[in-house]
Protein backbone atom coordinates (compact mmCIF):
# COMPACT_ATOMS: atom_id res chain seq x y z
CA UNK A 1 0.00 0.00 0.00
CA UNK A 2 0.95 3.34 -0.83
CA UNK A 3 -0.07 6.59 1.10
CA UNK A 4 0.91 8.90 -1.72
CA UNK A 5 1.05 12.96 -0.66
CA UNK A 6 2.17 15.84 -2.81
CA UNK A 7 2.10 18.22 0.24
CA UNK A 8 3.07 21.28 -2.16
CA UNK A 9 -0.50 21.31 -3.27
CA UNK A 10 -1.72 22.28 0.02
CA UNK A 11 -0.05 25.49 -0.46
CA UNK A 12 -1.66 26.50 -3.92
CA UNK A 13 -3.92 29.34 -4.88
CA UNK A 14 -6.98 29.47 -7.00
CA UNK A 15 -4.43 30.64 -9.53
CA UNK A 16 -1.75 28.02 -9.45
CA UNK A 17 -4.53 25.41 -8.99
CA UNK A 18 -5.62 26.29 -12.77
CA UNK A 19 -2.06 26.43 -14.09
CA UNK A 20 -1.21 23.11 -12.40
CA UNK A 21 -4.53 21.67 -13.37
CA UNK A 22 -4.05 22.89 -16.83
CA UNK A 23 -0.57 21.48 -17.18
CA UNK A 24 -0.98 17.86 -15.86
CA UNK A 25 -4.16 17.54 -17.84
CA UNK A 26 -1.62 18.20 -21.40
CA UNK A 27 0.21 15.78 -19.82
CA UNK A 28 -2.47 13.37 -19.35
CA UNK A 29 -3.58 13.70 -23.16
CA UNK A 30 0.01 12.93 -24.37
CA UNK A 31 -0.54 9.46 -22.26
CA UNK A 32 -3.98 8.86 -23.60
CA UNK A 33 -2.07 9.04 -27.25
CA UNK A 34 0.86 6.97 -26.30
CA UNK A 35 -1.19 4.47 -24.90
CA UNK A 36 -3.42 4.97 -28.54
CA UNK A 37 -0.52 4.62 -30.23
CA UNK A 38 1.37 1.81 -28.89
CA UNK A 39 -1.80 -0.36 -28.10
CA UNK A 40 -1.61 -0.13 -24.09
CA UNK A 41 -4.29 -1.22 -22.01
CA UNK A 42 -5.46 0.75 -18.67
CA UNK A 43 -7.37 0.42 -16.10
CA UNK A 44 -7.80 3.17 -13.31
CA UNK A 45 -9.76 2.05 -9.90
CA UNK A 46 -11.55 4.62 -7.34
CA UNK A 47 -12.44 3.17 -4.66
CA UNK A 48 -13.07 5.41 -1.01
CA UNK A 49 -16.37 6.04 1.34
CA UNK A 50 -19.66 7.74 -0.02
CA UNK A 51 -18.82 11.44 -0.71
CA UNK A 52 -14.98 10.95 -0.74
CA UNK A 53 -15.20 12.47 -4.54
CA UNK A 54 -14.44 9.32 -6.60
CA UNK A 55 -16.64 10.83 -9.83
CA UNK A 56 -15.48 14.44 -9.41
CA UNK A 57 -11.53 13.16 -9.76
CA UNK A 58 -12.64 10.92 -12.85
CA UNK A 59 -14.08 14.02 -14.55
CA UNK A 60 -11.15 16.17 -14.05
CA UNK A 61 -8.77 13.00 -15.51
CA UNK A 62 -11.19 11.99 -18.49
CA UNK A 63 -12.11 15.96 -19.23
CA UNK A 64 -10.25 16.89 -22.54
CA UNK A 65 -9.39 13.16 -23.21
CA UNK A 66 -10.19 11.85 -27.13
CA UNK A 67 -13.83 10.59 -25.99
CA UNK A 68 -13.43 7.42 -28.30
CA UNK A 69 -10.46 5.70 -26.67
CA UNK A 70 -12.23 6.26 -22.63
CA UNK A 71 -14.69 4.89 -20.96
CA UNK A 72 -16.66 5.66 -17.68
CA UNK A 73 -17.62 2.56 -15.68
CA UNK A 74 -20.43 2.96 -12.79
CA UNK A 75 -22.37 -0.11 -12.61
CA UNK A 76 -25.69 -0.09 -10.65
CA UNK A 77 -26.95 -3.14 -7.91
CA UNK A 78 -25.90 -6.37 -9.29
CA UNK A 79 -28.59 -9.07 -10.56
CA UNK A 80 -28.33 -12.61 -8.82
CA UNK A 81 -26.74 -13.67 -11.42
CA UNK A 82 -24.26 -11.37 -11.58
CA UNK A 83 -23.74 -11.42 -7.71
CA UNK A 84 -23.43 -15.27 -8.45
CA UNK A 85 -20.99 -14.43 -11.22
CA UNK A 86 -18.59 -11.54 -9.58
CA UNK A 87 -15.65 -11.64 -11.88
CA UNK A 88 -17.71 -11.69 -14.98
CA UNK A 89 -19.50 -9.16 -14.41
CA UNK A 90 -16.38 -6.62 -14.97
CA UNK A 91 -14.58 -8.84 -17.58
CA UNK A 92 -16.68 -6.90 -20.39
CA UNK A 93 -15.78 -3.36 -18.91
CA UNK A 94 -11.89 -4.12 -19.27
CA UNK A 95 -9.85 -2.04 -21.36
CA UNK A 96 -9.67 -3.02 -25.25
CA UNK A 97 -6.55 -2.29 -27.14
CA UNK A 98 -5.69 1.34 -27.41
CA UNK A 99 -8.15 2.49 -24.39
CA UNK A 100 -8.40 4.35 -20.92
CA UNK A 101 -11.37 3.11 -18.43
CA UNK A 102 -11.95 4.39 -14.92
CA UNK A 103 -14.65 1.95 -12.35
CA UNK A 104 -15.99 4.82 -10.37
CA UNK A 105 -16.15 1.61 -7.59
CA UNK A 106 -15.03 -1.75 -8.88
CA UNK A 107 -14.70 -5.33 -7.77
CA UNK A 108 -13.57 -4.27 -4.75
CA UNK A 109 -17.01 -3.22 -3.57
CA UNK A 110 -17.67 -6.55 -2.27
CA UNK A 111 -14.50 -6.34 -0.69
CA UNK A 112 -16.24 -2.90 1.32
CA UNK A 113 -19.56 -1.88 0.80
CA UNK A 114 -21.30 -5.08 -0.02
CA UNK A 115 -19.70 -7.48 2.85
CA UNK A 116 -20.16 -4.56 5.37
CA UNK A 117 -24.02 -3.97 4.35
CA UNK A 118 -24.48 -8.18 4.56
CA UNK A 119 -25.37 -7.69 0.64
CA UNK A 120 -22.79 -11.08 0.09
CA UNK A 121 -22.44 -13.85 1.98
CA UNK A 122 -19.47 -14.63 3.71
CA UNK A 123 -18.96 -17.26 1.41
CA UNK A 124 -18.65 -14.99 -1.66
CA UNK A 125 -16.77 -12.59 0.39
CA UNK A 126 -14.44 -15.17 1.23
CA UNK A 127 -13.40 -16.54 -2.34
CA UNK A 128 -13.34 -13.00 -3.82
CA UNK A 129 -10.22 -12.61 -1.22
CA UNK A 130 -8.80 -15.34 -2.42
CA UNK A 131 -9.40 -14.93 -6.19
CA UNK A 132 -8.80 -11.50 -6.77
CA UNK A 133 -5.08 -11.23 -7.10
CA UNK A 134 -5.14 -14.40 -9.52
CA UNK A 135 -7.72 -12.80 -11.36
CA UNK A 136 -6.07 -9.06 -12.12
CA UNK A 137 -2.34 -10.72 -12.59
CA UNK A 138 -4.11 -12.91 -15.55
CA UNK A 139 -4.88 -9.23 -17.17
CA UNK A 140 -1.67 -7.95 -15.87
CA UNK A 141 0.16 -10.85 -17.69
CA UNK A 142 -1.97 -9.78 -20.52
CA UNK A 143 -0.29 -6.15 -20.81
CA UNK A 144 -2.93 -4.57 -18.31
CA UNK A 145 -1.61 -1.48 -16.60
CA UNK A 146 -4.24 -1.27 -13.31
CA UNK A 147 -3.96 1.51 -10.64
CA UNK A 148 -6.16 1.30 -7.80
CA UNK A 149 -7.21 4.18 -6.10
CA UNK A 150 -8.35 4.56 -2.54
CA UNK A 151 -9.58 8.00 -1.73
CA UNK A 152 -9.73 8.56 1.96
CA UNK A 153 -11.79 11.31 4.31
CA UNK A 154 -12.27 11.73 7.86
CA UNK A 155 -15.89 10.83 9.23
CA UNK A 156 -16.81 14.67 9.92
CA UNK A 157 -15.12 15.66 6.52
CA UNK A 158 -18.12 12.93 5.09
CA UNK A 159 -20.65 14.72 7.62
CA UNK A 160 -20.17 17.93 6.34
CA UNK A 161 -20.52 16.64 2.53
CA UNK A 162 -23.53 15.23 3.64
CA UNK A 163 -24.99 18.30 5.12
CA UNK A 164 -24.23 19.79 2.14
CA UNK A 165 -26.07 17.39 0.04
CA UNK A 166 -29.12 17.61 2.17
CA UNK A 167 -29.17 21.42 1.83
CA UNK A 168 -28.20 21.84 -1.61
CA UNK A 169 -31.51 21.07 -4.51
CA UNK A 170 -28.73 20.89 -6.71
CA UNK A 171 -26.93 18.21 -4.70
CA UNK A 172 -29.43 16.40 -3.10
CA UNK A 173 -30.16 13.75 -5.36
CA UNK A 174 -26.28 12.79 -5.20
CA UNK A 175 -27.37 11.42 -1.17
CA UNK A 176 -29.40 8.26 -0.71
CA UNK A 177 -30.65 6.44 1.85
CA UNK A 178 -28.21 4.04 1.30
CA UNK A 179 -25.51 6.53 2.05
CA UNK A 180 -26.72 7.37 5.37
CA UNK A 181 -26.78 3.56 6.53
CA UNK A 182 -23.01 3.02 5.36
CA UNK A 183 -21.91 5.76 7.03
CA UNK A 184 -23.56 4.55 10.42
CA UNK A 185 -21.14 1.17 10.00
CA UNK A 186 -18.14 3.41 9.83
CA UNK A 187 -16.28 1.23 11.82
CA UNK A 188 -17.73 -2.19 10.10
CA UNK A 189 -16.38 -0.53 6.80
CA UNK A 190 -13.07 0.61 8.26
CA UNK A 191 -12.24 -2.97 9.49
CA UNK A 192 -13.19 -4.38 5.80
CA UNK A 193 -11.08 -1.61 4.29
CA UNK A 194 -8.65 -2.91 5.77
CA UNK A 195 -8.41 -6.35 4.74
CA UNK A 196 -8.52 -5.13 1.65
CA UNK A 197 -5.62 -3.24 1.57
CA UNK A 198 -3.38 -5.73 3.78
CA UNK A 199 -4.83 -8.91 1.20
CA UNK A 200 -4.88 -7.19 -2.22
CA UNK A 201 -1.86 -5.14 -2.22
CA UNK A 202 0.76 -5.93 -4.27
CA UNK A 203 4.04 -5.27 -6.09
CA UNK A 204 2.30 -5.06 -9.63
CA UNK A 205 -0.27 -2.97 -8.28
CA UNK A 206 -0.62 -1.38 -4.77
CA UNK A 207 -3.52 0.12 -3.72
CA UNK A 208 -2.72 3.97 -3.45
CA UNK A 209 -4.16 5.80 -0.89
CA UNK A 210 -4.75 9.55 -1.68
CA UNK A 211 -6.05 12.23 1.30
CA UNK A 212 -9.23 13.25 0.04
CA UNK A 213 -11.01 15.77 2.71
CA UNK A 214 -9.52 18.60 0.39
CA UNK A 215 -10.94 17.66 -3.00
CA UNK A 216 -8.86 19.80 -5.56
CA UNK A 217 -5.41 18.34 -3.93
CA UNK A 218 -7.41 14.90 -3.67
CA UNK A 219 -7.94 15.31 -7.85
CA UNK A 220 -4.36 16.69 -8.63
CA UNK A 221 -2.69 14.18 -6.44
CA UNK A 222 -4.46 11.32 -8.20
CA UNK A 223 -3.80 12.69 -12.09
CA UNK A 224 0.44 13.22 -10.76
CA UNK A 225 0.68 9.64 -9.32
CA UNK A 226 -0.74 8.28 -12.67
CA UNK A 227 1.56 10.40 -15.27
CA UNK A 228 4.75 9.64 -12.45
CA UNK A 229 3.54 5.68 -12.63
CA UNK A 230 3.58 5.18 -16.41
CA UNK A 231 6.16 6.00 -18.99
CA UNK A 232 4.81 7.51 -21.77
CA UNK A 233 6.35 9.52 -25.07
CA UNK A 234 7.74 13.04 -25.26
CA UNK A 235 6.73 12.85 -21.15
CA UNK A 236 7.69 16.85 -19.38
CA UNK A 237 6.11 16.79 -16.22
CA UNK A 238 7.31 19.57 -13.93
CA UNK A 239 7.87 18.87 -9.96
CA UNK A 240 6.19 20.95 -7.37
CA UNK A 241 9.62 22.59 -6.41
CA UNK A 242 9.77 24.43 -10.20
CA UNK A 243 6.11 26.19 -9.05
CA UNK A 244 6.37 26.39 -5.35
CA UNK A 245 8.39 29.56 -5.75
CA UNK A 246 5.37 31.25 -7.48
CA UNK A 247 3.30 30.82 -4.72
CA UNK A 248 2.62 34.08 -2.68
CA UNK A 249 -0.25 33.74 -0.77
CA UNK A 250 1.11 33.76 2.58
CA UNK A 251 1.10 36.22 5.44
CA UNK A 252 2.81 37.02 8.92
CA UNK A 253 1.44 39.51 11.27
CA UNK A 254 3.55 41.29 14.26
CA UNK A 255 2.15 44.17 16.61
CA UNK A 256 -1.10 44.82 14.25
CA UNK A 257 1.36 44.80 11.43
CA UNK A 258 0.25 42.56 8.23
CA UNK A 259 3.36 41.58 5.68
CA UNK A 260 1.00 39.69 3.33
CA UNK A 261 1.96 38.70 -0.52
CA UNK A 262 5.09 36.48 0.97
CA UNK A 263 5.86 33.18 -0.90
CA UNK A 264 6.56 29.81 1.06
CA UNK A 265 10.08 30.50 1.96
CA UNK A 266 9.44 34.04 3.12
CA UNK A 267 7.01 32.70 5.21
CA UNK A 268 8.88 30.41 7.38
CA UNK A 269 11.86 32.50 7.23
CA UNK A 270 10.04 35.62 8.54
CA UNK A 271 7.66 33.89 11.37
CA UNK A 272 11.33 31.87 12.42
CA UNK A 273 12.18 35.87 12.70
CA UNK A 274 9.43 36.82 14.59
CA UNK A 275 8.78 34.06 16.74
CA UNK A 276 12.61 34.52 18.24
CA UNK A 277 11.50 38.48 19.01
CA UNK A 278 8.48 37.38 21.06
CA UNK A 279 11.04 34.83 22.61
CA UNK A 280 13.18 37.97 23.60
CA UNK A 281 10.24 39.98 24.58
CA UNK A 282 9.05 37.79 26.87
Amino acid sequence: MINYDVSEYNRLNNDLYRKEKRSLQIEFLKLQNWAISEGKKIAVVFEGRDAAGKTDTINLLARHLIPDHFRYVHLGIPSENESKKWFKRYEKHMPKTGEIVFFDRSWYTRATVEITMGYCTKRQYTHFMNKVIKWEKSYINDGLILIKFYLSIEKRQQSKRFNERQTDPLKLWKLSSNDLRMADKWEIFSFFKEQMFSNTSYEESPWVVINANNKMVARLTALRYLLNEIEYDNKKLSKPKSWNTAIHNYKVSYKGVDFPGLSYKQYKTLQRLVDTIKKLEN
